[in-house]
C-alpha cells in the first residue's frame, strides 16, 4: 500500500459524535480530501461506491469516501449529482450532512474541525440540521426520527426550525417518495433502539406518520374504557407499550408486534366507542397491509398477526376453559415453536402494562400459559403410539389427552 501523506484524512460522523458524547464508538467512517479514485485504487484501496466514489481500506476493510457535494435534480431521495474532485474542501463535504452533530470531523492528530456548530449542539443536546440543503432528501427525515429515539433519553430534542423544516418536506410530499424498503431499514433500527416511541412520535408531529404508518397515525384520538386503559387514547396505550417492550430488551419481533397489536380500534364503529368489540379480528388486514406495502420480514408479520388475533385471550388466560387453552397453544404452534411462543407472551405482557399508571402490575397469565405449555407437551405422540393407535387417530387422542392434562392442572392452578 502506498503513503497515505499527500492526502489528508478524517474521521466523521458517528464515531465523532458518540466519542464526544461518551458512548460506545461504532463503525468509522472516513473522508478522503485531495484524492482521486485513480489515486485511492493506486493505493490498494477496494471501490464499493455506485453512485459516489466509497472505497474499502486494504486491510482494515472500513470505508473512506471522497469528500464531494451533491446537488439536487428530482424529487425523492434518488434525485441527486453527486460531485467528487480534489477541489471539494472537507467544510464543503461536512454541509451536504444532515445534522450539525454528525458534521463534526477529527483529524490524525485529534484535533475537531466544526465549522457547522456540532460541538455547541452536542453539549445544548439539540438535533438541528446543517442547512437548507437537508429539505432536499427525505431520507433525512426518518433518520432525525430515529437519532431522536436514540438520544432523547439522553435530554435531546429537535431544534423548533429542524422540525418545522421536516413539516414544509412532508407538506411537499417529499416523503411520498420514499422507497419502502428505506421506510422499514429506518424503523427497524429505531424500533431497537432505547426510546423507539420517540421515533413515531416525532413522525406524527411533522406529519410525516399519516403518510408512512397511517395504520398507527389513526390511532391517536381514538378513545378506550378508562377501566381498562387509563390513559385512553389508543395511540397513546401503543407507544406505552412499545416503550415497555424496550424497557425489557424485547426483540424486534416482539417490538413490532406489540407496534401493530391493537391497529383494528381505529376501525371500531362510532356507535360502540369507547369499546372495541372485534377490533382484534379487524386489526389483522391493517398488519397485513403494513407489512405489505413496507416489505416487512415475515418472522415479524407472523408474529404480529398472532398477537394481533390472540392478545385478548391471552388477558383472560385463567379463566378460559381447558379446550380454549388447548386451542390458544394450538393456533400459536406453541408445540413445536416454544420460543416463539415466548414472545408471543412477551408481546401480550407488553400491552398489558402499556397503560397509565399500570406499568409495574403483575401479569400472571404469562406464567399461567407457560405452565400449562409445560404441562400439556409432557403428553407425547409416543404415549399414544404406545396404546396402539395409529393415523389421525393418534392426532385426536394426543389432543384429547392434552386437554385432560390442563383441565387436571387447572383444579390446582393459580388464577391467571
Amino acid at each position: 500500500m502506498a503513503s497515505m501523506t499527500d492526502l489528508r484524512i478524517y474521521r466523521v460522523g458517528g464515531a465523532v459524535r458518540d466519542r464526544l458524547l461518551g458512548l460506545p464508538a461504532g463503525e468509522r467512517d472516513w473522508v478522503v480530501v485531495g484524492a482521486t479514485p485513480e489515486a485511492m485504487q493506486a493505493r490498494g484501496f477496494l471501490p464499493v461506491g455506485r453512485d459516489f466514489p466509497v472505497f474499502l481500506h486494504p486491510e482494515t476493510k472500513e470505508e473512506y469516501a471522497l469528500a464531494r457535494t451533491e446537488r439536487k435534480t428530482a424529487p425523492g431521495y434518488h434525485g441527486f449529482v453527486f460531485h467528487a474532485d480534489p477541489s471539494v474542501t472537507l467544510e464543503e463535504d461536512l454541509r451536504r450532512r444532515d445534522l450539525t452533530v454528525n458534521a463534526i470531523a477529527e483529524d490524525e492528530t485529534g484535533a475537531l474541525i466544526d465549522p457547522y456548530g456540532g460541538q455547541r449542539d452536542l453539549a445544548a443536546r439539540v438535533l438541528r440540521h446543517v442547512s437548507p440543503a437537508f429539505a432536499e432528501d427525505p431520507v433525512r427525515i426518518l433518520r432525525v426520527a430515529r437519532f431522536y429515539s436514540r438520544f432523547r433519553p439522553l435530554g435531546f430534542r429537535v431544534a423548533e426550525e429542524t422540525l418545522t423544516l421536516m413539516r414544509q418536506m412532508t407538506t411537499a410530499g417529499e416523503v411520498d417518495a420514499l422507497q419502502p424498503e428505506r421506510v422499514w431499514q429506518e424503523a427497524r433500527r429505531a424500533l431497537m433502539q432505547d426510546d423507539p416511541a420517540a421515533f413515531f412520535e416525532l413522525l406524527r408531529e411533522c406529519g410525516a406518520l399519516a403518510r408512512l404508518f397511517p395504520e398507527l397515525d389513526a390511532l391517536f384520538g381514538v378513545p378506550q374504557t378508562p377501566k381498562h386503559h387509563p390513559e385512553i387514547d389508543a395511540g397513546l396505550h401503543v407507544l406505552m407499550a412499545l416503550s415497555q417492550a424496550a424497557r425489557r430488551a424485547a426483540p424486534l419481533e416482539v417490538r413490532f408486534a406489540v407496534l401493530c397489536h391493537d391497529f383494528g380500534k381505529a376501525l371500531s364503529p362510532r356507535e360502540i366507542l369507547p369499546h372495541h368489540y372485534g377490533h382484534e379480528v379487524r386489526g389483522l388486514e391493517c398488519v397485513e397491509q403494513l407489512c405489505a406495502r413496507l416489505r416487512v420480514p415475515n418472522d415479524c408479520r407472523e408474529l404480529a398477526l398472532r398477537v394481533t388475533r390472540h392478545h385478548l385471550l391471552v388477558h383472560q388466560a385463567g379463566q378460559l376453559r381447558p379446550s380454549t387453552v388447548m386451542e390458544l397453544l394450538e393456533r400459536n404452534d406453541a408445540f413445536r415453536q416454544p420460543a416463539r411462543f415466548e414472545q408471543f407472551l412477551q408481546a401480550c405482557e407488553c400491552d398489558a402494562r402499556g397503560r397509565l399508571g399500570l406499568e409495574n402490575r403483575a401479569y400472571p397469565q404469562a406464567d399461567f400459559l407457560r405452565e400449562a405449555l409445560r404441562v400439556a407437551s409432557a403428553v407425547t405422540a409416543k404415549d399414544v403410539v404406545a396404546q396402539g393407535l395409529q393415523g389421525e387417530a393418534v392426532g385426536r387422542e394426543l389432543r384429547e389427552r392434552r386437554i385432560r392434562a390442563i383441565t387436571d392442572w387447572i383444579k390446582t392452578a393459580p388464577p391467571g
